[in-house]
Order: structure tokens, then sequence, then C-alpha cells
């Protein structure tokens, strides 16, 4: 199985000192029949628009021959679209082309919508989250909401201020993890639920 992270810098763990990230900690939490390759493609500042036309260049670089390996596509969304005054419209129709491409293609995807940030672009993002969820639902692609769990999770907000950024540290990581590992990852990958 090869599987292709694509997003901004939060896919890669920017300001964890374990530099794992939510996705390290995802797989170190899977347990997978055979080895599996987890590829994360990101580019810091990335907007859905920028995401929209790389990834299928990206991507295709590191999947494998469609009859001899499986290939999975997670598309981590960040909060850029908010900072680059991307409408939500724009936005949806990004995420749609993505994922009517990967279902052309026929590799099965998965959504990381976007966390919180800063307080003043709270609405905005949970806004963002809704249509990208709408999207990701018209489609039958599994949908993992970080914003409205941790919009207000006392842990999460103790990150960012400890860090003094947008970005959270270990715990809001893993907080994002908990999230993506509890909403559909194993059985989107076939797997059985880890307990």
């Amino acid at each position: 199985m090869r599987i292709c992270v694509v997003g901004d810098e939060l896919a890669t763990g920017v300001g964890d000192a374990r530099a794992l990230g939510w996705t390290g900690r995802v797989v170190a939490r899977t347990s997978f029949g055979r080895p599996a390759m987890m590829f994360t493609l990101a580019i810091p500042g990335e907007t859905s628009t920028q995401l929209s036309a790389r990834w299928e260049a990206e991507t295709a670089a590191r999947f494998g021959p469609e009859h001899e390996v499986e290939n999975r596509l997670v598309v981590a969304l960040g909060r850029h679209d908010v900072a680059a005054g991307l409408s939500v419209a724009r936005s949806r129709l990004n995420l749609a082309n993505i994922l009517d491409v990967a279902e052309a293609n026929r590799t099965p995807a998965f959504v990381v919508g976007p966390p919180p940030g800063t307080p003043d672009q709270g609405d905005r993002i949970a806004e963002l989250s809704d249509a990208f969820a709408d999207v990701a639902s018209r489609r039958r692609v599994p949908y993992v909401d970080t914003y409205s769990p941790l919009a207000s999770h006392e842990q999460w907000l103790a990150d960012l201020a400890q860090n003094g950024t947008t970005y959270p540290g270990q715990a809001g990581y893993g907080l994002m993890a908990w999230l993506v590992l509890h909403t559909g990852w194993h059985s989107w990958l076939g797997l059985p639920q880890d307990d």
C-alpha cells in the first residue's frame, strides 16, 4: 500500500518537538498487514488552489501500478485559503476537483479538514470546514472535522498559546491524530479498528 498525504505544513508536523505531527502518530497507531509506504507531500503556505494544481503530478511519481499496489490519497487541508481571501465557493471547487480526479483514477481518498488557528479567523475556518465536509460527503469520501472538536478544546488552546504560533505542539498533533484514527481511518484502509 502506498499512501500520499498532500497538504500544507501542518501535514509535516511543524511545531512538534517530536517531529511526528498527526501523520506520524496515525501511522504509528496503524497495524498494516504488510509494510506500507507513506509519503507526506507538503508545501508551506499552500492554498487549496495551489494544492489542486500540483497534487496529481506529485502523487503519480510515488504511486505504483494499479494492478500491483494499493494507492491511497489523504488530502490534508489547511487554513491558508482564509488568509489568501479565497471564496468558499472556490475552495469547494478545488476540493471537488481533487476528489473527482482521484475517483476517476480509482484512488480512494480521505480528507482531513483545517484545524483552528487564530481566534479572528475562527468563523471563516468553521465555514470552510463545513464546506469541505459537504463536498466530501456528496462524494462519499471520509472527512475528519478537526475544527469543531478543537475550537474550544482546552488542551489545543493551551498548546497554541505555549507555542505562541498557530502551530500546535505534541498535544495538539496528538489530538488531531486521535480524531483521524476515530473517524473512519481503519475502515477506509480495510483494516480492523485499533483498540
